[in-house]
């Protein structure tokens, strides 16, 4: 069945993904962004006729309302993700991340659909094995992963919306974010060769952000059995530590240098085993392992070096 879909924040990182994919599955798609980091990440499907694309603001009840009217599912993407951004903007961050969700839900109709992306950030440190499923306790830090879980508490309360928790993202996209956990690493063992690494032996789950796209997909697909719950959505073979995780990528670039040093602290100390059996339940399987992802980067990053603030 063909919907019309409204992805606000479609030309960022998961959006610019996502959203040709959802043209190719024969839907109709109209991106709502801002363009805050000037991203042309959408060029390649400008041809699509059943693409359309909105440049404002999430925050805008004017722009969000006829928008949100024509839309028979809404995915909202648009964020300031990841606690040093919302702590660079703590308003926005709010007004973004909270209000403009919370004034979005008010505006929508009970049948409506709404799939949105939260976070197993604010999983913590998880139990004394440090093993998390949906049913395990909150315990966010950060202001981001505090609004995350605001929002989905407000999610929770519609029938027709399903939160997917994702793990840390991966893997190239067209609004690449070289920041993200496996990506920055990637990066400096292609360019600078070496890494000083804090809470090493903190763990993570990891999911490719091409199976994040396929699980948008798979949830509506799947709307009528998944619909009310939240589910985890990362690599089950891919609960790593930072050294592990460094491991894999030596075994890629070998003369890839890591030094532990305590030189930081996890803004939300992540550090859990985290469970996907229950999207697993729904016959979700990844496809991109984090080797396979690591491939991936290594070939992107060749092509890619972030030399805005260098001489060379």
């Amino acid at each position: 069945m063909a919907f019309k879909i409204l992805v606000t924040g479609g030309a960022g990182y998961l959006g610019s993904t996502l959203v040709p994919e959802l043209l190719a599955a024969g839907h109709s798609v109209t991106v709502l962004d801002n363009f805050m980091f000037r991203q042309s990440s959408l060029n390649h499907v400008c041809h699509h006729p059943a693409f359309d694309v909105v440049r404002g603001d999430i925050r805008v009840e004017s722009t969000m309302a006829p928008l949100l009217r024509q839309a028979d599912v809404v995915i909202p993407l648009a964020a300031l993700v990841g606690a040093p951004l919302c702590n660079m903007d703590p308003v926005g961050a709010t007004t973004t991340n909270h209000d403009a969700i919370v004034m979005m839900l008010k505006l929508l109709s009970r049948d409506q659909v709404v799939l949105m992306p939260t976070t197993n950030s604010a999983y913590g440190t998880g139990d004394e094995n440090n093993f998390c499923s949906e049913e395990s306790p909150l315990r966010p830090i950060s202001r981001y992963a505090k609004e995350k879980v605001a929002i989905e508490k407000e999610l929770m309360q519609r029938e027709n919306a399903i939160s997917f928790r994702l793990a840390t993202v991966f893997g190239m996209s067209p609004r690449m974010r070289i920041d993200l956990l496996v990506n920055d690493f990637t990066y400096r063992a292609v360019h600078d060769r070496f890494v000083v690494l804090f809470e090493s032996s903190f763990k993570r789950n990891y999911i490719h952000v091409r199976d994040v796209a396929r699980v948008f997909l798979h949830g509506l697909d799947n709307f009528a059995t998944m619909k009310g719950e939240i589910f985890n959505v990362g690599l089950s073979d891919a609960n790593v530590s930072k050294k592990e995780l460094c491991d894999h990528i030596q075994a890629r670039i070998p003369e890839f240098v890591v030094l532990e040093a305590p030189v930081g602290k996890d803004p939300d100390q992540r550090n859990y085993i985290v469970s996907n059996a229950k999207i697993e339940a729904t016959g979700y399987r990844p496809v991109m392992s984090l080797d396979a992802g690591i491939a991936e980067l290594v070939k992107g990053f060749t092509m890619i070096k972030n030399s805005q603030y260098g001489n060379v």
